[in-house]
C-alpha cells in the first residue's frame, strides 16, 4: 500500500511538475488505505462475532487478541483458585490466627480463633481489646510482649498461648495455640513429684533418726562401722534436703501468692542476717563478705520466700568462691527506680553456654563439686519461681575464673521508702 501511494505521487509529479500536488496525492491515497483497512477490520470483527472465519491481517490480530484474553482469564482463574486454597488452608489451621490493623482492629480471623478466643465473624472491624477484656491480655497487647499464656475467654478449662508476629507492611498476626494438654501433663508431673516427695519424707526422717542413734552409741569413732554409719547419715540428710526442696518447689509452682501474704520488708535487716549466715558458712575459708545496702529502700514481698531465694544466691557465691575471696551483696534502686538485689563474687565463674540452663532442675555444671558442696541441684530453680512470684527478673553475667554476678530486678511498684538513715557500707 505504501508503494502504491508513492507511485501515485510520482505520476502526479511527472504530469503536473508540482511537489505540493504530489504530496497531497500521496497523503490522500494513504488515508484512503487506512480507512479501507478499518472498514475491513470492522467487517472481520462482525464476522468473528458471528463465528465466521476471518482471514488476512485482521484475522491474525483478532487471533492474537483471543489468545491474550484466554491467557488472562486462565491467570485469573488460577489466582482465584490459589486464593481459595490459601483461605481454606488458613481456616483449617488448628492454631488461632487473627490479622490486626495498627489500631488493633480485627481485619481477618480463622475458625480456630473463633473457638479459642471466643470471637465471631461479625467481630471484623472491631478492636480486639474491646472484645477480650482479660487484664493480662490487655496489658500484654499494650506492652507488645513476646508471648502470653492465659485462660481461654470462652472456656476457663482451656489454656491458650499467644504470640504476636509482624505481618505485611503495617499489620500484626496474632497467633494462639491450645496448650491445655501441656498444662495437664505438667500438672500430673507436679502432682507426682509432690506426692512422692511427701511419701519419702517420713521414711527418710525415721532412717535418719536411727542412724543418729547408732552413731551416738558407736564408741569406736575410728572403726569401719562408724565410717559406714557416718556416710549413710550424710546421704540420708542429702536425700532429706532434696525432698524438702522438691516439696517447696512444688508448692511454688502450683500455688499463687495471696496479696495478704505480701508485707513491707526491711531489706537492710534481712540482708544483714543473710550476710551473717554467709560468714558462718565461710568458716575457716574467711571470705570477705561486703554489704552495700540502701536502708531506706524497703520491698513489698513475702519475707519467707525472699529469705530462701536471696540466701540461696549468697550461699552459692560463698560455696563457689575460693577461700579469701570477695562476695559483695548490694541492695539499691536503679535509674528507673526499680529495686535491685545483686550478688557479685570473685569465684570460679561460669561458662556462657551453661548460663541459660542454670535454673533448670538438677542441672549442674560440675556434678562432683556440687555434691561435695552439699547442693541439691534445685536451689536456682527455687530462686527462679520465687522471683516470678514477685514479678521480678533474674540476670546472670559471668566469666570463667573472674567471678559471677546474679542480679534480681523487682518492679517499681514493689518499692517503698522509709527513714533517712545513711548508706550502709561495711565488711
Amino acid at each position: 500500500m505504501a508503494c502504491f501511494c508513492a507511485g501515485l505521487g510520482g505520476v502526479v509529479l511527472f504530469f503536473l511538475h508540482e511537489w505540493g500536488w504530489s504530496l497531497a496525492a500521496t497523503l490522500g491515497a494513504y488515508n484512503l488505505s487506512l480507512i479501507y483497512r478499518l472498514i475491513r477490520l470492522a467487517r472481520s470483527s462482525r464476522r468473528h462475532q458471528h463465528g465466521l472465519a476471518v482471514y488476512g491481517i485482521p484475522g491474525l490480530v483478532q487471533d492474537r487478541q483471543r489468545r491474550i484474553r484466554t491467557a488472562w482469564r486462565r491467570r485469573q482463574r488460577k489466582l482465584v483458585e490459589l486464593l481459595k486454597r490459601y483461605h481454606h488452608s488458613a481456616m483449617s489451621v488448628p492454631d488461632a490466627m487473627v490479622v490486626l490493623t495498627p489500631t488493633r482492629e480485627i481485619e481477618w480471623l480463622n475458625d480456630a480463633a473463633c473457638e479459642l478466643l471466643s470471637l465471631s465473624r461479625g467481630d471484623a472491624g472491631l478492636r480486639i481489646d474491646n472484645l477480650i477484656r482479660h487484664p493480662s491480655f490487655v496489658h500484654w497487647l499494650n506492652e507488645n510482649g513476646t508471648s502470653l499464656e492465659f485462660q481461654s475467654p470462652g472456656d476457663e478449662q482451656r489454656a491458650v498461648s499467644l504470640r504476636m508476629e509482624p505481618y505485611g507492611e503495617d499489620r500484626n498476626l496474632l497467633i494462639g495455640r491450645d496448650v491445655t494438654a501441656l498444662y495437664r501433663l505438667q500438672g500430673v508431673r507436679q502432682d507426682f513429684v509432690a506426692n512422692v516427695s511427701h511419701e519419702l519424707r517420713t521414711p527418710l526422717t525415721v532412717l535418719a533418726g536411727y542412724l543418729e542413734t547408732l552413731l551416738d552409741s558407736e564408741e569406736d569413732t575410728s572403726g569401719e562401722m562408724h565410717r559406714i554409719l557416718t556416710n549413710m547419715h550424710q546421704q540420708s540428710e542429702r536425700m532429706r534436703r532434696i525432698v524438702e526442696d522438691l516439696l517447696l518447689l512444688s508448692r511454688l509452682e502450683t500455688t499463687h501468692p495471696d496479696e495478704e501474704y505480701f508485707e513491707s520488708i526491711d531489706m537492710a535487716g534481712l540482708l544483714s542476717i543473710i550476710s551473717h549466715d554467709a560468714q558462718l558458712l565461710s568458716g575457716p575459708e574467711q571470705h570477705q563478705i561486703v554489704l552495700e545496702v540502701d536502708p531506706q529502700l524497703w520491698l513489698i514481698g513475702i519475707i519467707r520466700e525472699l529469705h530462701s531465694a536471696l540466701s540461696n544466691l549468697v550461699f552459692n557465691a560463698v560455696k563457689y568462691t575460693p577461700g579469701g575471696g570477695r562476695v559483695t551483696i548490694r541492695w539499691f534502686a536503679n535509674a528507673r527506680g526499680q529495686p535491685v538485689f545483686e550478688v557479685q563474687d570473685t569465684g570460679i565463674g561460669i561458662e556462657p553456654r551453661h548460663i541459660p540452663r542454670l535454673t533448670e532442675r538438677f542441672y549442674r555444671i560440675d556434678v562432683g563439686r556440687s555434691r561435695a558442696r552439699g547442693g541439691t541441684g534445685l536451689g536456682l530453680a527455687i530462686v527462679k519461681h520465687v522471683i516470678l512470684r514477685h514479678d521480678a527478673s533474674l540476670d546472670i553475667t559471668s566469666q570463667p575464673n573472674l567471678g559471677s554476678t546474679f542480679r534480681v530486678t523487682f518492679p517499681v511498684y514493689r518499692a517503698e521508702r522509709h527513714g533517712l538513715t545513711p548508706l550502709i557500707n561495711k565488711a
